[in-house]
């Protein structure tokens, strides 16, 4: 028995939204294996909890977007940020976030189906690991990953440890991926280089259960700094990030230290007693009743891998991408990860693709990892400015006095204060709308047909807060609503593609690519499912959103991947349909 090996297809590293995800993924294509993960069960603190569009579009293309969604906190809970003394006290700012700012309504109407919704990682990870037992995946807690061996190009061994008995024993799979997060063994072992830069210190959690909704009844939010620089604090807890996690009784403390205080020092080190002292204070309300159900800390990294694959080993999430929460991009990249790779994955094993499609994972998600990663700890530094404006970052207790004082003043003093404070909290509206950096992915890989594409469409001048909506080949399918002619109901173009298939879209006049589509498909070997859109076609572009988005004429066609970006377009009807889309297919499949 000592000997004896465990042997599966798959074994997945981590049970967090990165391997639970990749596993439901592969689940809806038959696929099947083992997860493994050290810990003793899903997430027991909220972590991340901003689930975005992009995910979400991930998730729905496996029905999972509805749970997501009804165990969330709806959007409505999620309108402002908010600057302020104390949750009770004075407030000194607003934002509108996440898709709520009425200015920004449309540019988030256009750029997806889905909404923006909170769902703590508390709620998430047991939607996707229930998804994926259910559908005959293995998952073992408890069970650390010690090392691998490759004796075979297809062959990975896998030491692995049962953390309550202290066996080891050995798992063989053809493939593995490394999900475990910024601690990844899996990372290690492979020896993939990091490219890190200096991080931004410490922040502490302390998740705890407290009714604020007397006090959010007219400020709802889901972020409020709190900070009070006329007053002494202490090292750990110079300001704080107060965090919903369930309305409005179940909080997150984000405690930031003093810049450049000791984060090792005995000076970061409190009490229960003194965190409950710390936080009724940017409560603000002596009478509410405060109870600690978690403390936890955590440094703020900006790490991303060279590459995310070595062989048949993926990694993915935080094991390759480590950066703070700002603009909400943690889970929702690790899912975005897992869907880019399950659909390849599958075309692989099934033979319908050349191995080298696999190759396109790293070249295709590396590049989004560096953008996640920068903009994310970018984010943290764009709260500098309102931060000196208002005093928070001088030392000196009598200083910041000072300072807050002259926003009293009536005169040119004060109106330079209040506009520098304006400008600061306006600055940080990158974090809270920043609709490109969510969708605006341009992948250029093997995976993806340029060769009959001018250059790549520029993006906008805001391209973190700008969505760029195009049909060009490596970018995610515009979204528009769709009607069938006769009442029913409306639906996305994003619901005609996905689903593991390949997509064929295009309008009057084109009938013959959907003729090409069927031919081409039992040519190599794929599915490919075609639809024409317009006046009297398959569906109806009622508010002629896809007229104004698709960039190619009506007799056109735009191929769609499974993960539903563009492989391909033709602006028109070619003399040579079947024979050019078979051309495309094998190069996108890597044949």
């Amino acid at each position: 028995m000592a000997d004896e090996i465990i042997k599966t297809d798959l074994l997945i590293v981590g049970a967090g939204p990165a391997g639970a995800a990749l596993a439901c993924f592969l689940s809806s294509y038959g696929r099947k294996g083992i997860i493994i993960s050290a810990a003793s069960g899903t997430a027991h603190t909220p972590r991340a909890h901003i689930t975005n569009m992009a995910a979400l579009e991930c998730l729905r293309d496996i029905g999972l977007d509805r749970q997501c969604i009804d165990v969330g906190a709806a959007g409505n809970h999620m309108v402002h940020t908010r600057w302020c003394h104390s949750m009770a006290g004075d407030e000194y700012a607003r934002l509108y976030s996440w898709g709520n700012d009425p200015k920004r309504k449309g540019d988030y109407d256009a750029a997806s189906p889905c909404d923006h919704v909170d769902l703590p990682q508390t709620e998430l990870e047991p939607i996707l690991t229930r998804r994926a037992i259910h559908t005959g995946w293995t998952l073992r807690f408890d069970t650390s990953f010690v090392s691998f061996t490759r004796p075979e190009p297809d062959v990975i061994i896998s030491e692995v440890k049962d953390n309550l008995s202290g066996k080891t024993y050995k798992i063989q799979s053809r493939f593995l991926f490394g999900c475990d997060g910024a601690r990844s063994q899996v990372i290690r072992e492979l020896k993939i280089p990091l490219i890190k830069k200096p991080g931004q210190g410490l922040a502490l959690n302390v998740l705890l259960k407290a009714d604020l909704s007397h006090l959010v009844k007219n400020r709802t939010g889901n972020l409020h700094w709190v900070f009070q620089p006329e007053k002494e604090h202490p090292a750990w807890g110079w300001a704080c990030i107060v965090r919903m996690v369930r309305p409005w009784d179940e909080w997150m403390f984000i405690f930031l230290p003093s810049p450049g205080a000791d984060v090792k020092g005995d000076d970061m080190i409190a009490s229960n007693e003194e965190y409950i002292a710390r936080v009724k204070q940017f409560i603000g309300d002596e009478s509410v009743d405060v109870e600690i159900k978690d403390v936890s800390k955590w440094m703020i990294n900006e790490t991303v891998a060279e590459y995310y694959s070595d062989g048949n080993i993926f990694c993915l999430g935080d094991a390759v991408h480590r950066h703070p929460p700002f603009n909400g991009l943690g889970s929702n990249t690790c899912i975005q990860d897992a869907f880019n790779l399950a659909w390849k994955l599958d075309y692989v094993m099934s033979r319908r693709a050349g191995p080298s499609l696999l190759d396109t994972y790293s070249t295709e998600r590396q590049p989004v990892g560096v953008d996640i990663i920068t903009r994310a700890n970018q984010g943290l530094r764009d709260h500098a400015l309102w931060m000196k404006s208002i005093g928070m970052l001088e030392p000196d207790l009598e200083k910041r006095k000072a300072i807050l004082a002259e926003f009293e003043d009536k005169g040119e003093v004060g109106r330079k204060r209040r506009q520098e404070f304006q400008a600061g909290i306006e600055n940080t509206g990158t974090e809270f709308h920043g609709l490109g950096i969510e969708m605006n992915q341009q992948y250029r890989s093997n995976a993806v047909y340029h060769g009959d594409e001018p250059e790549a469409p520029a993006l906008p001048e805001d391209a973190v807060r700008e969505r760029l909506i195009s049909s060009y080949p490596g970018m995610r399918l515009p979204h528009a609503w769709l009607n069938t002619r006769k009442p029913g109901q409306q639906f996305s173009t994003i619901d005609l593609a996905g689903h593991g298939r390949f997509c064929l879209l295009t309008g009057p006049g084109g009938h013959k690519w959907k003729e090409a589509a069927v031919n081409a498909a039992k040519a190599v070997g794929v599915d490919i499912v075609s639809y024409s859109i317009g006046w009297k076609e398959d569906y109806e572009d009622v508010y002629f959103d896809w007229a104004k988005r698709r960039e190619v004429e009506e007799d056109g066609c735009v191929l769609v991947r499974p993960d539903r970006f563009v492989a391909w377009r033709s602006k028109s009807m070619i003399s040579n349909p079947q024979e050019k889309l078979e051309k495309v297919l094998r190069k996108v499949l890597c044949l």
